[in-house]
């Protein structure tokens, strides 16, 4: 794909690069965690959603309280998490041979890296349309991506099965969500059921293909 032809390159001097850059998206939740300390009065996992630790003003908001005054430090979080969605997707595609799934798989989770961005670009206190797009591209796009991957990469059958638990539970936790029903866990906390899966499995990639030094990206199912 032409649009991850500039990683081809950078994949080739340093193939190790890819699995650090999957590694690093654990900022994310580093960040949320030192963001959610300052919050005031107490950040609620369940009653409120990631975004808000990104909304830039104190005051009511979709009906609760809001004030996050560590949000740049949030809303960058998201930037940089969006951009090593992408750029991981980007230098893994280059670790093994072509294929269907392994195209639309990578470039479905760069599309949702490119939603993260716009989510930190644009909280949700201020262009409403672009935040809410910004995060619908990794819930739907981003967690299809990791699916079409459980499907079609050559991988350890443990891995398998984790990859496509984690694009299942996240696209089923997605229609939960939606359609308002928060399964006892709150709109927070079933938001987290949607978005959290998939950049645990980023980590969980990254890490193994760093312990193992394996090679298996190097091969993939034709599907």
């Amino acid at each position: 794909m032409r649009v991850f032809m500039p990683f081809r390159s950078l994949n080739a001097r340093y193939p190790k690069l890819g699995p650090i850059v999957c590694v690093s998206t654990f900022q994310y939740f580093l960040v949320q965690y030192v963001v959610s300390l300052r919050w005031s009065p107490v950040y609620s996992l369940s009653r409120n959603t990631i975004s808000d630790l990104g909304n830039t003003a104190c005051g009511e908001f979709n009906a609760k309280y809001v004030c996050s005054p560590l949000h740049s430090l949030m809303n960058v979080s998201f930037v940089a998490l969006g951009v090593a969605m992408f750029a991981g997707s980007a230098l893994l595609y280059h670790s093994q041979q072509s294929s269907r799934g392994r195209s639309v798989g990578f470039m479905s989770i760069a599309i949702g890296g490119v939603g993260a961005m716009l989510v930190g670009v644009f909280p949700e206190n201020s262009v409403s349309a672009l935040h809410g797009i910004g995060a619908a591209l990794p819930f739907v796009v981003g967690n299809v991506g990791v699916l079409v991957l459980g499907l079609s990469l050559n991988m350890p059958v443990a891995l398998r099965f984790y990859t496509l638990m984690t694009g299942t539970v996240g696209l089923l936790s997605l229609c939960f969500y939606a359609s308002g029903h928060y399964l006892g866990f709150g709109e927070g906390g079933i938001e987290r059921w949607v978005a959290y899966p998939q950049t645990v499995w980023l980590i969980v990639l990254g890490i193994y293909l760093l312990a193992t030094n394996r090679s298996w990206l190097k091969q993939s199912r034709r599907v």
